[in-house]
Protein backbone atom coordinates (compact mmCIF):
# COMPACT_ATOMS: atom_id res chain seq x y z
CA UNK A 1 0.00 0.00 0.00
CA UNK A 2 1.59 3.48 -1.09
CA UNK A 3 0.99 6.50 1.65
CA UNK A 4 -1.25 9.32 0.02
CA UNK A 5 0.87 12.30 -1.41
CA UNK A 6 1.69 14.56 1.63
CA UNK A 7 -0.92 16.88 0.06
CA UNK A 8 -4.00 14.92 -0.04
CA UNK A 9 -3.57 15.69 3.91
CA UNK A 10 -5.33 18.63 5.24
CA UNK A 11 -3.27 21.13 6.92
CA UNK A 12 -5.21 20.15 10.34
CA UNK A 13 -4.67 16.27 9.42
CA UNK A 14 -0.91 17.28 8.81
CA UNK A 15 -0.25 19.12 12.09
CA UNK A 16 -1.79 16.70 14.20
CA UNK A 17 -0.23 13.53 12.13
CA UNK A 18 3.43 15.48 12.75
CA UNK A 19 2.74 15.99 16.53
CA UNK A 20 1.65 12.14 16.94
CA UNK A 21 5.12 10.97 14.78
CA UNK A 22 6.97 13.27 17.02
CA UNK A 23 5.47 12.01 20.31
CA UNK A 24 5.94 8.71 19.18
CA UNK A 25 9.34 8.80 18.35
CA UNK A 26 10.38 10.52 21.55
CA UNK A 27 8.50 8.42 24.02
CA UNK A 28 8.07 5.00 22.39
CA UNK A 29 4.69 4.90 23.39
CA UNK A 30 0.97 5.61 21.24
CA UNK A 31 0.13 9.17 21.73
CA UNK A 32 -3.59 9.39 22.33
CA UNK A 33 -6.44 12.66 21.48
CA UNK A 34 -6.09 14.01 25.42
CA UNK A 35 -2.39 14.39 24.82
CA UNK A 36 -2.28 16.79 21.91
CA UNK A 37 -5.79 18.17 23.06
CA UNK A 38 -3.69 19.16 26.80
CA UNK A 39 -0.44 19.91 24.45
CA UNK A 40 -2.57 23.37 23.19
CA UNK A 41 -0.62 23.57 19.84
CA UNK A 42 -4.29 21.91 17.77
CA UNK A 43 -7.05 24.10 18.94
CA UNK A 44 -9.11 21.36 18.84
CA UNK A 45 -11.58 19.21 21.10
CA UNK A 46 -10.28 15.50 22.41
CA UNK A 47 -13.44 14.09 19.70
CA UNK A 48 -12.06 16.40 17.09
CA UNK A 49 -8.92 15.02 17.47
CA UNK A 50 -10.14 11.79 17.66
CA UNK A 51 -11.76 12.02 14.32
CA UNK A 52 -8.83 13.05 12.58
CA UNK A 53 -6.73 10.17 14.33
CA UNK A 54 -9.48 7.97 13.06
CA UNK A 55 -8.59 9.83 9.50
CA UNK A 56 -5.35 9.60 9.69
CA UNK A 57 -5.69 5.31 10.55
CA UNK A 58 -7.91 5.39 7.44
CA UNK A 59 -5.17 6.14 5.29
CA UNK A 60 -2.47 3.54 6.62
CA UNK A 61 -0.52 6.60 8.03
CA UNK A 62 -1.46 5.34 11.63
CA UNK A 63 -2.30 2.26 13.78
CA UNK A 64 -3.71 1.74 17.09
CA UNK A 65 -2.16 -1.23 19.02
CA UNK A 66 -4.57 -1.71 21.47
CA UNK A 67 -8.32 -1.12 21.51
CA UNK A 68 -8.73 2.61 23.52
CA UNK A 69 -4.99 3.01 23.18
CA UNK A 70 -3.58 6.11 21.09
CA UNK A 71 -1.84 5.72 17.78
CA UNK A 72 1.23 4.97 16.44
CA UNK A 73 2.51 5.78 13.09
CA UNK A 74 2.73 2.46 10.77
CA UNK A 75 5.95 1.87 8.60
CA UNK A 76 3.89 3.55 5.63
CA UNK A 77 3.39 6.65 8.02
CA UNK A 78 6.74 6.98 8.88
CA UNK A 79 7.81 6.83 5.72
CA UNK A 80 5.48 9.93 4.73
CA UNK A 81 6.97 11.63 7.65
CA UNK A 82 10.60 10.96 6.69
CA UNK A 83 10.28 11.54 2.97
CA UNK A 84 7.54 14.74 3.21
CA UNK A 85 7.49 16.77 6.89
CA UNK A 86 10.73 16.00 8.74
CA UNK A 87 12.63 18.70 9.71
CA UNK A 88 16.33 17.94 10.10
CA UNK A 89 18.86 18.78 13.17
CA UNK A 90 22.28 19.44 11.62
CA UNK A 91 25.30 18.54 13.96
CA UNK A 92 26.09 21.13 16.64
CA UNK A 93 29.48 23.05 15.73
CA UNK A 94 30.52 21.30 19.03
CA UNK A 95 29.24 17.83 17.17
CA UNK A 96 30.90 18.25 14.02
CA UNK A 97 34.35 19.29 15.80
CA UNK A 98 34.37 16.26 18.26
CA UNK A 99 33.69 13.62 15.04
CA UNK A 100 36.31 15.05 13.20
CA UNK A 101 38.83 14.52 16.10
CA UNK A 102 38.19 11.21 16.41
CA UNK A 103 38.05 10.32 13.27
CA UNK A 104 41.20 11.93 12.29
CA UNK A 105 43.78 10.54 15.20
CA UNK A 106 46.53 9.14 13.31
CA UNK A 107 46.42 5.07 13.38
CA UNK A 108 45.58 2.10 11.21
CA UNK A 109 42.33 2.56 9.62
CA UNK A 110 41.06 -0.35 11.15
CA UNK A 111 41.01 1.41 14.39
CA UNK A 112 39.14 4.76 12.57
CA UNK A 113 36.52 1.73 11.26
CA UNK A 114 36.33 0.45 15.10
CA UNK A 115 35.83 4.26 16.48
CA UNK A 116 33.10 5.21 13.41
CA UNK A 117 30.90 1.81 14.82
CA UNK A 118 31.32 3.06 18.61
CA UNK A 119 30.95 7.08 17.37
CA UNK A 120 27.58 5.95 15.42
CA UNK A 121 26.02 3.99 18.19
CA UNK A 122 26.87 6.35 20.99
CA UNK A 123 25.34 9.88 18.92
CA UNK A 124 22.32 7.59 17.66
CA UNK A 125 21.75 5.66 21.04
CA UNK A 126 21.72 2.53 18.87
CA UNK A 127 23.85 0.76 16.84
CA UNK A 128 26.45 1.78 14.46
CA UNK A 129 27.43 -0.06 11.53
CA UNK A 130 30.26 0.16 9.38
CA UNK A 131 31.71 -1.71 6.14
CA UNK A 132 35.03 -2.79 5.78
CA UNK A 133 36.40 -1.45 2.78
CA UNK A 134 36.59 -3.82 0.12
CA UNK A 135 39.82 -3.25 -1.48
CA UNK A 136 43.32 -4.85 -1.58
CA UNK A 137 46.52 -3.58 -0.25
CA UNK A 138 49.66 -3.33 -2.74
CA UNK A 139 52.55 -4.82 -1.72
CA UNK A 140 55.31 -2.60 -1.18
CA UNK A 141 57.65 -4.89 0.73
CA UNK A 142 56.80 -8.20 2.73
CA UNK A 143 59.59 -9.38 5.62
CA UNK A 144 59.63 -12.82 6.80
CA UNK A 145 60.97 -12.66 10.39
CA UNK A 146 61.95 -15.71 12.65
CA UNK A 147 60.28 -16.44 15.97
CA UNK A 148 61.71 -19.88 16.56
CA UNK A 149 61.54 -22.82 14.97
CA UNK A 150 58.15 -23.33 13.67
CA UNK A 151 56.64 -19.80 13.29
CA UNK A 152 57.69 -16.70 11.31
CA UNK A 153 56.24 -13.06 11.58
CA UNK A 154 55.20 -11.78 7.87
CA UNK A 155 55.44 -8.00 8.00
CA UNK A 156 53.62 -6.77 5.18
CA UNK A 157 54.06 -2.44 3.69
CA UNK A 158 51.37 -1.70 1.57
CA UNK A 159 52.51 0.98 -0.87
CA UNK A 160 50.35 3.66 0.74
CA UNK A 161 52.61 2.91 4.14
CA UNK A 162 50.16 0.98 6.06
CA UNK A 163 51.47 -2.10 8.23
CA UNK A 164 49.97 -5.09 9.29
CA UNK A 165 51.69 -8.03 10.85
CA UNK A 166 50.31 -11.82 10.50
CA UNK A 167 52.03 -14.94 11.83
CA UNK A 168 53.30 -17.87 9.29
CA UNK A 169 53.43 -21.60 10.55
CA UNK A 170 56.53 -22.86 9.27
CA UNK A 171 56.42 -27.01 8.23
CA UNK A 172 60.52 -27.10 10.30
CA UNK A 173 63.60 -25.34 11.13
CA UNK A 174 64.28 -22.50 8.47
CA UNK A 175 67.66 -20.86 7.93
CA UNK A 176 67.37 -17.13 8.17
CA UNK A 177 69.41 -16.88 4.66
CA UNK A 178 65.99 -18.85 3.07
CA UNK A 179 63.59 -16.58 5.01
CA UNK A 180 65.55 -13.19 3.89
CA UNK A 181 65.34 -14.98 0.66
CA UNK A 182 62.29 -15.49 0.66
CA UNK A 183 61.72 -12.02 1.93
CA UNK A 184 63.91 -10.39 -0.90
CA UNK A 185 62.21 -12.23 -3.74
CA UNK A 186 58.29 -11.39 -2.44
CA UNK A 187 59.80 -7.12 -2.42
CA UNK A 188 61.45 -7.08 -5.54
CA UNK A 189 59.11 -9.66 -8.04
CA UNK A 190 55.58 -8.99 -6.71
CA UNK A 191 55.94 -5.24 -5.38
CA UNK A 192 52.89 -3.16 -6.52
CA UNK A 193 50.64 -5.86 -6.95
CA UNK A 194 47.67 -6.75 -4.46
CA UNK A 195 47.52 -10.30 -2.68
CA UNK A 196 45.71 -11.90 -5.93
CA UNK A 197 48.02 -10.68 -8.67
CA UNK A 198 51.14 -11.73 -6.36
CA UNK A 199 50.18 -15.01 -5.91
CA UNK A 200 48.64 -15.69 -9.32
CA UNK A 201 52.18 -13.99 -10.45
CA UNK A 202 53.86 -16.45 -7.76
CA UNK A 203 52.35 -19.83 -9.16
CA UNK A 204 53.27 -18.98 -12.57
CA UNK A 205 56.61 -18.25 -11.94
CA UNK A 206 57.48 -21.67 -9.68
CA UNK A 207 55.41 -23.94 -12.14
CA UNK A 208 57.41 -22.43 -15.05
CA UNK A 209 60.70 -23.28 -13.51
CA UNK A 210 62.14 -20.22 -14.02
CA UNK A 211 62.43 -19.27 -10.03
CA UNK A 212 65.79 -19.43 -8.82
CA UNK A 213 64.57 -19.71 -5.30
CA UNK A 214 65.52 -22.81 -3.71
CA UNK A 215 62.93 -25.23 -2.38
CA UNK A 216 63.08 -24.11 0.82
CA UNK A 217 62.83 -20.26 0.20
CA UNK A 218 59.86 -21.24 -2.47
CA UNK A 219 57.87 -23.18 0.40
CA UNK A 220 58.19 -20.13 2.42
CA UNK A 221 56.90 -17.42 -0.61
CA UNK A 222 53.85 -19.32 -0.83
CA UNK A 223 53.31 -19.86 2.65
CA UNK A 224 53.65 -16.23 3.61
CA UNK A 225 51.24 -15.52 0.51
CA UNK A 226 48.75 -18.40 1.41
CA UNK A 227 48.73 -16.68 5.22
CA UNK A 228 48.26 -12.77 3.79
CA UNK A 229 45.25 -14.29 1.43
CA UNK A 230 43.28 -16.98 4.12
CA UNK A 231 43.48 -13.79 6.32
CA UNK A 232 41.75 -11.54 4.21
CA UNK A 233 39.02 -14.00 3.11
CA UNK A 234 38.16 -14.38 6.93
CA UNK A 235 37.88 -10.48 7.78
CA UNK A 236 34.23 -9.55 8.48
CA UNK A 237 32.63 -7.30 6.16
CA UNK A 238 30.74 -5.90 8.77
CA UNK A 239 31.91 -4.05 12.76
CA UNK A 240 29.00 -3.59 14.84
CA UNK A 241 29.10 -1.87 18.23
CA UNK A 242 26.38 -0.96 20.61
CA UNK A 243 23.88 -3.74 20.14
CA UNK A 244 23.66 -3.54 23.82
CA UNK A 245 21.49 -0.20 23.06
CA UNK A 246 18.48 -2.18 21.70
CA UNK A 247 17.87 -3.46 24.72
CA UNK A 248 16.57 -0.11 26.71
CA UNK A 249 13.52 0.30 28.85
CA UNK A 250 10.75 -0.36 26.32
CA UNK A 251 12.22 -3.66 25.34
CA UNK A 252 10.54 -5.15 28.63
CA UNK A 253 7.58 -5.01 26.36
CA UNK A 254 8.53 -6.01 23.37
CA UNK A 255 11.39 -8.72 24.12
CA UNK A 256 10.45 -10.62 20.81
CA UNK A 257 10.96 -7.99 18.63
CA UNK A 258 14.25 -7.11 20.23
CA UNK A 259 15.03 -11.08 20.00
CA UNK A 260 15.12 -11.42 15.98
CA UNK A 261 16.63 -7.75 16.09
CA UNK A 262 20.01 -9.29 17.64
CA UNK A 263 19.45 -12.47 15.60
CA UNK A 264 19.60 -10.21 12.22
CA UNK A 265 22.72 -8.64 13.47
CA UNK A 266 24.25 -11.80 13.85
CA UNK A 267 23.75 -12.56 10.33
CA UNK A 268 26.28 -9.91 9.17
CA UNK A 269 26.54 -11.27 6.03
CA UNK A 270 22.91 -10.21 5.03
CA UNK A 271 23.05 -7.07 7.23
CA UNK A 272 26.38 -6.08 4.74
CA UNK A 273 24.42 -6.61 1.38
CA UNK A 274 21.52 -4.47 3.35
CA UNK A 275 23.85 -1.40 3.54
CA UNK A 276 25.72 -2.32 0.28
CA UNK A 277 22.35 -1.31 -1.51
CA UNK A 278 23.49 2.30 -0.09
CA UNK A 279 26.97 2.54 -2.39
CA UNK A 280 25.56 3.85 -4.85
CA UNK A 281 23.34 6.08 -2.88
CA UNK A 282 24.01 10.50 -3.25
CA UNK A 283 22.95 10.62 0.15
CA UNK A 284 21.79 8.97 3.24
CA UNK A 285 19.15 6.41 2.83
CA UNK A 286 16.82 5.04 5.33
CA UNK A 287 15.35 1.86 5.35
CA UNK A 288 11.94 1.53 7.69
CA UNK A 289 10.67 -1.12 9.08
CA UNK A 290 9.32 -4.37 6.54
CA UNK A 291 10.70 -2.25 3.80
CA UNK A 292 13.30 -4.35 3.41
CA UNK A 293 12.24 -8.59 4.01
CA UNK A 294 15.01 -9.16 6.33
CA UNK A 295 13.75 -6.82 9.26
CA UNK A 296 10.00 -7.53 8.73
CA UNK A 297 9.80 -9.49 11.78
CA UNK A 298 12.08 -7.09 14.11
CA UNK A 299 10.48 -3.64 12.97
CA UNK A 300 13.92 -2.20 12.97
CA UNK A 301 15.15 0.95 11.02
CA UNK A 302 18.70 0.85 9.02
CA UNK A 303 19.93 4.91 8.34
CA UNK A 304 23.03 3.92 5.57
CA UNK A 305 25.14 6.51 4.01
CA UNK A 306 27.95 5.78 1.80
CA UNK A 307 31.83 7.26 2.70
CA UNK A 308 33.76 8.07 -0.38
CA UNK A 309 37.81 8.68 -0.70
CA UNK A 310 39.09 12.07 -2.12
CA UNK A 311 38.15 11.51 -5.54
CA UNK A 312 35.13 10.54 -4.51
CA UNK A 313 35.00 6.85 -5.14
CA UNK A 314 32.76 5.33 -2.92
CA UNK A 315 34.90 2.87 -0.33
CA UNK A 316 32.04 1.57 1.74
CA UNK A 317 29.11 2.62 3.82
CA UNK A 318 28.27 3.07 7.35
CA UNK A 319 24.99 3.52 8.88
CA UNK A 320 22.87 3.12 11.93
CA UNK A 321 20.49 0.57 13.00
CA UNK A 322 17.63 0.34 15.97
CA UNK A 323 14.17 0.26 16.52
CA UNK A 324 11.86 2.21 14.09
CA UNK A 325 11.24 5.61 16.84
CA UNK A 326 14.78 6.23 15.84
CA UNK A 327 14.78 10.01 16.27
CA UNK A 328 15.69 10.57 12.17
CA UNK A 329 15.61 14.30 12.30
CA UNK A 330 19.24 14.06 14.42
CA UNK A 331 20.46 11.03 13.24
CA UNK A 332 20.15 10.98 9.30
CA UNK A 333 22.25 14.13 9.34
CA UNK A 334 24.40 12.84 11.86
CA UNK A 335 24.75 9.79 9.65
CA UNK A 336 25.97 11.93 6.68
CA UNK A 337 28.60 14.26 8.24
CA UNK A 338 30.07 11.08 9.97
CA UNK A 339 30.64 9.39 6.21
CA UNK A 340 31.57 12.49 4.87
CA UNK A 341 34.59 12.54 7.76
CA UNK A 342 35.37 9.02 7.42
CA UNK A 343 36.20 9.27 3.77
CA UNK A 344 38.96 12.29 4.98
CA UNK A 345 40.94 8.74 5.80
CA UNK A 346 41.09 7.52 2.32
CA UNK A 347 43.70 9.07 0.12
Amino acid sequence: MASPPITELTARAKEIFRLVVEDYLASGQPVGSKTLAQRGEVNLSPASIRSVLSELEGFGLLAAPHTSAGRMPTDLGLRLFVDGIMQVAEPTRAERAAIEQQLATPGPIEEALETTSALLSNLSGAAGMVMVPQREARLSQLNLVPLDQKRALAVLVGEDGHVENRLVELDGPVSPSALQEASNYISTRLRGRTLAEAARAMQTELASGRSALDEASQRLVEAGIATWSEDAAKRPVLIVRGASNLIDENAATDLERVRQLLDDLENKQSVAQLLDSARQAESTRIFIGAENRLFALSGSSVIAAPYRDREGKVVGVLGVIGPTRLNYARVVPMVDFTAHSLGKRFG
